[in-house]
């Protein structure tokens, strides 16, 4: 069999403090069992998130030594605009710090109180700010795809059926915008169908309703079209990414996945009166347009990380590193969600511990028994993530209880991930012994940040 191999050699590294599962019970004790609030030095291996984690290449490096910090106009302003324009074809560009920014200034500027938001799957902060905003954020995943153990393509599709009735549901003129989120966090990291968005451009085309791309992990999801979707075998992705942002009238995206960066994002659109509105959010909220709350060097160094993360070898080593573990995992009977996501493994809490009901949250069992074993640190995408209360104040749990481990890019090798399986199968043969958690204190908004959880 063909040896993947990583398309990089390492240039530094970075000491990992090894604890102990004794001050590893002391460390979540004193962080409330909520893994968020520990010291990322009490962690051995860290994958709460891809998002911001990853390791910049020697060009990224290299470019962030070119920045101009100029506070208007600069050379790396010109060098981030011409990157993204030439990716995604929009008009206007701006750039942001991160992409709850850029989702924040599009809910301030878009959306008001009693609008309607459908998309294939709103991920946390995207569904916060529309909430804060007063709208209903909608999810219209199809029924197979709330199947973990389901093995479909494009899992992370949107149900057209579903979109045509809330549009009829709830009228065009409460729908300021529909999104489509590639790839589809919140489902498992599972990709969309370039076909299947272009069936929603078509009947948002027929109602006049904007599409909005929350975009990601674009590159990924080019790669899994390519892989999977008939006639793009053999694409570039970049030609793929181009073709996907063309169905947009506008996007989001955090440059801290897809731009291979620590930081950044960006929102870009094709109307005149979206981008001028935007502008004036930006201005007040962010920074000047030519810089959106970002250095020029981080400009810089996200014009490159987008092209890298559009190289086909590198994708191909991305998505074989998830495999890898996924394939270990479904050997050894451990409920995952499959297919294999473009950016992480999910395992699939509810069947995992299936003796702890949703309402005490088998996610964060799943989580701190991680931790606690061997010092991983993972996200619970669940009923404390997406759990919603109804009219009478009864918390009503998530369709889908997952455990996502998330896989920054370019930071671990092959070992570490034989270590994550190891400490996932101990997990597992234990799995009878965990017990649910219960929330003693928690937020409005995005709970899962800094709530407290008491072991039941």
């Amino acid at each position: 069999m063909h040896t993947i191999i990583e398309p990089f050699r390492i240039k530094m590294t970075e000491p990992i403090h090894l604890t102990t599962a004794e001050e590893r019970v002391e460390k979540l004790a004193a962080a409330h069992n909520n893994v968020f609030l520990l010291d990322a030095d009490d962690v051995i291996i860290d994958l709460l998130t891809d998002s911001g984690t990853g390791a910049m290449s020697t060009k990224q490096w290299a470019a962030l030594m070119m920045g101009d910090e100029s506070y208007a106009g600069s050379k790396s302003w010109k060098n981030f605009r011409n990157t993204v324009h030439n990716i995604t074809g929009m008009k206007h560009i701006f750039p942001t710090h991160q992409g709850r920014a850029a989702e924040s200034l599009l809910a301030l500027t878009r959306v008001k109180p009693g609008h309607v938001i459908p998309n294939n799957s709103h991920f946390d902060t995207t569904r916060a700010n529309l909430e804060f905003a007063g709208a209903l954020a909608l999810n219209l995943l199809p029924e197979d795809a709330l199947d973990p153990a389901k093995e479909l393509p494009f899992k992370g599709n949107m149900d057209i059926g579903k979109l045509e009735q809330v549009i009829e549901q709830y009228g065009v003129e409460h729908i300021p915008f529909c999104m489509i989120t590639v790839t589809n966090n919140t489902g498992g990291g599972q990709p969309v169908s370039m076909e299947n968005i272009r069936q929603v451009k078509a009947v948002l085309s027929r109602h006049k309703i904007p599409l909005v791309i929350d975009a990601c992990r674009f590159a990924e999801n080019a790669y899994f079209i390519r892989e999977r979707e008939p006639g793009y075998k053999g694409k570039p992705l970049l030609e793929i990414a181009q073709e996907l942002f063309s169905y947009a009238d506008a996007a989001t995206m955090s440059l801290k996945k897809d731009g291979l960066a620590n930081i950044g994002g960006f929102f870009v659109c094709q109307n005149d009166e979206w981008a001028e509105d935007f502008k004036n959010a930006l201005i007040l909220r962010e920074g000047f347009p030519t810089y959106g709350g970002l250095a020029g060097r981080d400009l810089e160094v996200t014009a490159v990380g987008l092209m890298e993360a559009l190289e086909y070898d590198y994708q191909v080593y991305r998505h074989a590193t998830v495999e890898y573990l996924i394939q270990k995992l479904i050997a050894a009977g451990i409920p995952v969600m499959r297919p294999g996501g473009g950016h992480a493994v999910f395992l699939d809490a509810k069947a995992f511990l299936p003796h702890i009901p949703p309402l005490q949250y088998p996610g964060i069992s799943l989580v701190n028994a991680l931790y606690l074993e061997g010092g991983i640190r993972a996200v619970e995408l669940g009923t404390v993530m997406f759990g919603k209360y109804d009219e009478n104040g009864q918390e009503q749990p998530s369709p889908l209880e997952l455990v996502r481990l998330a896989f920054p890019r370019r930071v671990y090798t092959q070992s570490h991930f034989d270590y994550l399986y190891e400490i996932i199968l101990q997990v597992w043969e234990k799995r009878d012994q965990l017990k649910g958690y219960t929330i003693t204190k928690q937020p409005q908004f995005l709970r899962h940040f800094s709530c407290w959880f008491e072991n039941m």
